[in-house]
């Protein structure tokens, strides 16, 4: 449960800058998102940008940033920069049946008070407003370069999944209720923690399940050239 000094709101510009300064904590390896960027995600989704604020100075804790999309029209292991156009959004399908959560960052000085999970939440209440089939993320898989040399990401994974390894994302958003998909590498490209790898996630409706032909375990891969 969500503390009684956050709320959930919707992304408003002036949100923008603190969005930036969360992103270059959260994630020092990437390049923020720019202004720009931001302002597309709400002209094209506003609904879908969520801000977790202090209830008294309004200042933004944490954001999940969503978009819909037709999983069809993209290959299993396509980057993020694929999935979110650049992480511009404008790729945004409005009859997308699936919610893909493109970002969730917590500001590292309001960690560990069940904002992430109070997101997620929103999120999963949008999926169900909308009637969409489902909710489609992928985690990083931070705990990963530790083990590297002496374990394939199968071995790593398999013993996250069993709880003989914690990884400080995955192992979270499966407590958060979501189940893993299978694994995917160079999601993120400079995530050294990660060695490139990311797991992908997804939340079924309940209420609206998908249809068999959208098992994201069958979306085909990217094969590559041969010289």
């Amino acid at each position: 449960m969500l503390p009684a000094n956050y709320r959930i709101r919707h992304a408003q510009p002036s949100d923008y800058e603190q969005f930036i300064e969360i992103f270059k904590l959260v994630y020092p390896f990437d390049k923020p998102y720019t202004l720009e960027q931001l302002a597309d995600h709400r002209r094209v989704f506003p609904q879908g940008q969520f801000v977790a604020a202090d209830v008294e100075s309004d200042a933004v804790a944490g954001v999940h940033f969503t978009l819909r999309l037709r999983m069809t029209d993209f290959h299993f292991d396509d980057p993020w920069d694929i999935l979110t156009a650049g992480g511009s959004f404008l790729n945004h399908d409005p009859k997308g049946p699936t919610l893909y959560g493109a970002d969730i960052m917590v500001h590292p000085a309001h960690q560990h008070h069940g904002i992430a999970h109070a997101l997620t939440d929103r999120t999963r209440f949008l999926v169900q407003e909308e009637r969409l089939w489902r909710m489609v993320g992928a985690s990083r898989l931070p705990g990963y370069s530790k083990h590297c040399s002496n374990m394939k990401i199968d071995q790593y994974i398999e013993s996250v999944l069993n709880e003989k390894l914690f990884d400080p994302a995955l192992s979270v958003h499966l407590k958060d209720g979501w189940s893993a998909v299978r694994p995917i590498h160079g999601y993120l490209q400079h995530d050294e923690d990660s060695v490139g790898w990311a797991m992908v996630i997804q939340w079924i409706n309940p209420d609206c399940p998908p249809p068999p032909e959208f098992d994201l375990s069958k979306l085909p891969t990217i094969t590559p050239s041969t010289p």
